[in-house]
Formats: structure tokens, C-alpha cells, sequence
């Protein structure tokens, strides 16, 4: 099978290229790049892209696809199928699944329901420590083995330094990266949204900034003694991001990807009691904010991903006290990052294009993905960047519908997805 994605505009930060390009597909792998003025093959599917940029597939390093065990807020069938349509070719779930995805035959468990589902590419994430209980090393080298491309105990980070040292020389033996969400408990325990001024006019207990500060330092400091890749997920302080800053400068092994909401809404929009503006971290203050957009305009921050976390409507319909933290993501990511970043100016296409493609695929080792250049695999996200449209909740392919930005209005969105070559999604 042959598909010729004719008349867009090609951006590949890996291939060096930015430029009206043709790209040729056959048999789920980029075969060539064509001039536009190149008689196209006859017996070729084409795709006409004018007017739309065409991008290696997106990666999604950071979702919670539910499965096993919380079918009844996202199954991997419906995750993809939210992740195609956001535009995501490849999604990373975290291990908090029931049970934890601590051994190799839950990982290979998720990657064959995606296989049979057909549409997103899922690289699962494994615990670091059994049950994610904190206690002892969970099999890295089986998981990995099976497909794991990391391994992270996502929302209940490592509390004990000495352990994490020891997954963290465990995780280089293997050469996985160990993803920490940094939240010091003792600091954030009890807490529903970021500790400030907001959060005292609430009567809401806070979060403080120092309980993600204080753990990604420890990671950073134990990165530099063990040399094992640290990924910080969703950064969300200025102290967080000044640490990797400072870590990067001095040749420690780190990245960080930052969210959407957090790059988007500050701790302002909980003033309604919305529990669609609880996650965890938290929606922090304006200088946080400031200091993610610097984060992401200087290369500090690595990647946008989206903490796509699901949560029947029932549990979210509690007193904000009581209610989960997190928020479906995926569909939304592109359309904000156009609205708050590429519009507003802070990054420009090719940047998108390396924050949500070229960087992941390299954070996680994916082989042939994060580019479109020949013998790569044929994961494509096409976007037009001028395309105008409404997000609404009852649209959304996730089982869940627990977005705050129900009736956004966005400039920029995906028109089609492409995974392995096969049109898996079109608008």
C-alpha cells in the first residue's frame, strides 16, 4: 500500500527540513521525500495537505489509559481512540493501573489490547517498585523486555532517597529512564489545590511549590551520583524548573515535560469549585505560569505532555475535598499549545513540532519515530494551523469527560493522524 502526503508543508527538526515536501508511504514506513513539482507514483493513495503542516507523529510521554482494572473510566481502545484524535500517534500509560503494571505480563497485556484496538501506538511506563508501594524493586529488565520504554511509580513517588538511589542504578542497567512525579507527601499531604493567597480565600487546604522543589532536587542530586537519566514529570514550580535549568547547565542526565493546564490556567479558575480544576500538581500562581512559558522558550523544558488522567463523571461530581485529582487531555493539547504558545508568540511551529514529536521520541529511545526521514516508521500528525473549532466534553472520544475546557474555542487543530501508515483518524 502506497500513500503520498502531497502539497503541505513538511517540518522534520531530525531531517533538518522545513519546506513544502511531499512525503511517500509504503508499506507503514516513509519511503521518500518527493519535490511538489515530482509526478507523484500512479498506483499511490494521495493525501492532499495543502495549506497544513505535515509533522512526524506526536508522542504523548505522560497518560493514564485505566487499563486493567478502571475500565469504567478509559479502556486502551478509548484512549487511543482520544489520542488519535488529539492528534497523538504514540501514548506512554503510567503504571497506576489495578493491578500496577509492576511485572511482563501486564505490560504485554497493554501493548496487545492496543495492537487490537488499531489506532495509537501505546508504550507502556512500568512501576519502579512492586505494587508501587515504595518497598522493593519491581522487575525492570522483564518489563523492559516486554516493551516498557520506562519506569516510574507516577503519583505515589519513591518517599525514600536510599531506594530511589538504588532504582535508579537498577534503571541504568537497563538504560530506562525513571520518571518521578516530584511531591514531597510530608510537604503536600492533605492538600487539594496550590498553597496561596488563593487557597486561604477558598478555605482550601494548599499545596506548597516547596513539595515538588524539594523532591526534584533530591532526584537531580541522585541522577548526578548514580549518571541514570532522570525525567521530572509535569513540572509545574519555578524552583522545579530553575533546578533542571541549573542540572542541564551542569551536564546532569535530566528532561522534563510540562502540561498543557499548567502552561494555560493558573490557581484563579478553582475560585468556582470546579473539580475539573483539581490535579495534581496543582494549577499553581501567575509567576509559576511565567516561569514555564521562560522554561519552554529557552529549551529548559524538553516536551509537552498531556497527564490525560480520566475519572468517571460520578467521582468528579464531589465536594472539591473529596473529588480525584486530574483531567482528560488529549484532545485539547494541540489546540492549547497553538492558543498560549505558537499565537502568542513563545514558541514557533518547528518548536511544537520538536516539544511534541522529535524530543519524546528521543527522551524515551523510540526507535524510527519523532522523524519522517526514509526507513522511519510512518507515524504522521497533520495540523492546520488556522483551522478554527470548539472543544465540547460530549464529543470527546475518552469514556471520561472531566475537561475544564468544555466550549474552548481554538485556532489550530489536527486534521488527520497517520499510524503506520494507515489514516487512523480524520476530521
Amino acid at each position: 500500500m502506497k500513500l503520498l502526503i502531497a502539497n503541505g508543508h513538511l517540518i522534520d527538526p531530525i531531517g533538518k527540513e522545513n519546506t513544502g515536501m511531499n512525503v511517500l508511504i509504503e508499506d507503514g514506513k516513509v519511503s521518500a521525500w518527493l519535490r511538489q513539482d515530482e509526478k507523484a507514483p500512479e498506483d499511490a493513495e494521495v493525501f492532499d495537505a495543502s495549506g497544513l503542516l505535515v509533522a512526524p507523529g506526536f508522542i504523548d510521554l505522560h497518560v493514564h489509559l485505566r487499563e486493567p482494572g478502571q475500565e469504567h473510566k478509559e479502556t486502551i481502545a478509548s484512549g487511543a481512540a482520544a489520542a488519535v484524535a488529539g492528534g497523538w500517534t504514540s501514548v506512554c500509560p503510567m503504571p497506576n493501573t489495578n493491578p500496577i503494571n509492576d511485572n511482563a505480563a501486564i505490560t504485554r497485556y497493554m501493548i496487545e489490547q492496543a495492537e487490537h484496538a488499531g489506532l495509537a501506538n501505546v508504550f507502556p511506563i512500568g512501576a519502579i517498585t512492586k505494587s508501587s508501594d515504595g518497598k522493593e524493586l519491581a522487575e525492570m529488565g522483564e518489563m523492559k523486555a516486554a516493551g516498557a520504554v520506562a519506569v516510574s511509580d507516577d503519583g505515589r513517588p519513591v518517599p525514600n532517597a536510599g531506594m530511589m538511589r538504588r532504582a535508579m542504578e537498577y534503571a541504568k542497567d537497563f538504560d530506562l529512564p525513571v520518571i518521578d512525579h516530584c511531591e514531597d507527601k510530608s510537604l503536600s499531604s492533605g492538600g487539594v489545590m496550590h498553597e496561596g493567597k488563593i487557597s486561604l480565600l477558598l478555605g482550601l487546604k494548599g499545596m506548597p511549590a516547596l513539595a515538588e522543589e524539594v523532591d526534584a532536587v533530591r532526584d537531580i542530586l541522585l541522577a548526578k551520583e548514580t549518571g541514570a537519566h532522570i525525567h521530572i514529570a509535569h513540572v509545574s514550580t519555578k524552583g522545579a524548573i530553575e533546578a533542571v535549568r541549573r542540572a542541564k547547565n551542569e551536564g546532569i542526565n535530566v528532561t522534563c515535560e510540562v502540561t498543557p493546564h499548567h502552561f494555560t490556567l493558573t490557581d484563579k479558575a478553582v475560585e468556582g469549585y470546579d473539580t475539573n480544576t483539581k490535579m495534581a500538581p496543582p494549577l499553581r500562581s501567575e509567576e509559576h505560569l511565567e516561569a514555564i512559558l521562560e522554561g519552554i522558550k529557552d529549551g529548559t523544558i524538553d516536551a509537552i505532555a498531556t497527564d490525560h488522567a480520566p475519572h468517571h463523571s460520578d467521582e468528579k461530581a464531589l465536594e472539591y475535598d473529596r473529588a480525584p485529582f486530574g483531567i482528560t487531555g488529549l484532545e485539547t493539547a494541540i489546540g492549547l499549545a497553538f492558543n498560549e504558545l505558537v499565537h502568542k508568540g513563545i514558541i514557533d511551529l518547528q518548536k511544537l513540532v520538536q516539544l511534541c514529536s522529535s524530543n519524546p521520541a528521543k527522551i524515551f529511545k523510540l526507535k524510527d519515530r519523532g522523524t519522517l526521514t526514509a526507513g522511519s516508521i510512518a507515524d504522521v500528525t497533520i495540523i492546520d494551523p488556522e483551522l478554527e473549532w470548539t472543544y465540547r466534553n460530549a464529543d470527546s472520544r475518552s469514556k471520561s469527560k472531566n475537561s475544564p475546557f468544555d466550549g474552548w474555542k481554538f485556532t489550530g487543530g489536527v486534521v488527520a493522524t497517520i499510524a503506520g501508515g494507515r489514516i487512523v483518524y480524520r476530521r
